[in-house]
């Protein structure tokens, strides 16, 4: 099943008086458990990629089909309520409400959306929250102000906040941009188990070794997709230094 199809997206920033074409003519889809990658030079408009297919900032022209919504046609509401319910969120910048507890700041999504006509009972909630740090292994900050944890478990934090709604894709940018090497390898792994349990996920990366757990990686240059390749499904355990090779000689191709 297709998860996204982007069709003829175009983006367009006016500065200064000038034409900026920021994306141009984007045709893609994206199957639903599908892992996606996109990489490219600074400039190349990989997070106005992610930001426009994700509904945060406005297409100038094209369609996303979501599921079978067309998210361009949707009011601001509307695709508010869908970031909501059926999407989640990674950012570099581990945007978090300072005061709250890690918990909190988790358990927060959930209580804003309705499923159905009737929210989700607080019980429901708390269990599931839970199970996600419990999975995550950050049960132990659980109480923690969100100053007093370390990066890699804040990041992990902001997967499980980013799950608490069972959404069916999540978009990543640059996720593990902010982190030593370690907790980078640690937050890709979650990302690698979330994704073979059947979710979707589309993330911008500028780093090699994260791009390799993806099962298809885009380059996109002058807001173009220049190229993709194929890497097959990562599983945690794979031989990821063949991978990276594979991937390395590729962007070698295309000068990176």
């Amino acid at each position: 099943m297709e998860c996204l199809t982007i069709s003829n997206l175009c983006k367009t920033y006016i500065i200064n008086k000038r034409q900026n074409n920021v994306l141009r003519n984007i045709n893609l889809t994206i199957q639903s458990g599908e892992m996606v990658a996109v990489m490219g030079p600074s400039g190349s408009g990989k997070t106005t990629l992610l930001y426009t297919v994700s509904g945060m900032d406005e297409a100038t022209a094209g369609k996303v089909d979501f599921f079978g919504k067309e998210l361009t046609k949707l009011s601001a509401n509307e695709m508010s309520d869908l970031r909501l319910q059926e999407m989640g969120f990674v950012f570099q910048q581990m945007y978090m409400l300072k005061n709250l507890s890690v918990y909190d700041n988790i358990i927060l999504p959930a209580y804003q959306v309705a499923k159905g006509n009737k929210k989700q009972s607080r019980e429901q909630i708390k269990e599931r929250a839970k199970m996600l740090m419990q999975k995550l292994g950050i049960s132990e900050v659980s109480d923690n102000a969100v100053t007093e944890v370390s990066g890699g478990q804040l990041q992990r934090a902001c997967i499980c906040r980013s799950l608490i709604n069972q959404p069916k894709i999540i978009f990543a940018d640059e996720p593990t941009g902010a982190l030593n090497k370690q907790n980078s390898i640690d937050v890709m792994n979650e990302l690698t188990r979330i994704n073979e349990e059947g979710t979707s996920i589309l993330l911008v990366t500028h780093d090699m070794k994260v791009a390799s757990k993806c099962e298809r990686i885009l380059y996109i240059e002058d807001g173009d997709i220049r190229d993709e390749i194929s890497l097959g499904k990562c599983h945690v355990g794979d031989n990821l230094p063949a991978r990276e090779r594979k991937l390395n000689d590729w962007l070698i191709k295309l000068g990176w």
